[in-house]
């Protein structure tokens, strides 16, 4: 599944942003969104998903249920 932010909750900090190795990340009226077709959910780049861990905000960006798990 990819990962997505919550608009509502994203700061527009932009610490997820330079932290994506699929430049999946992008910012859009002040916040930032992923695009699920890029996101890999870091498989084979790191052990944890970079968005989750360079967001401050807990709870900001989360697993979207609506998209199939990355096949590596």
């Amino acid at each position: 599944m990819a990962y997505k932010i919550v608009s509502s909750q994203c700061s527009g900090c932009s610490a997820c942003e330079p932290e994506c190795p699929n430049d999946a990340i992008h910012e859009k009226n002040g916040v930032f969104a992923i695009k699920a077709e890029k996101c890999t959910e870091c498989i084979g780049f790191f052990d944890d998903p970079q968005c989750v861990v360079a967001c401050p905000v807990d709870r900001t960006v989360i697993v979207d249920k609506s998209v199939p798990r990355y096949q590596a």
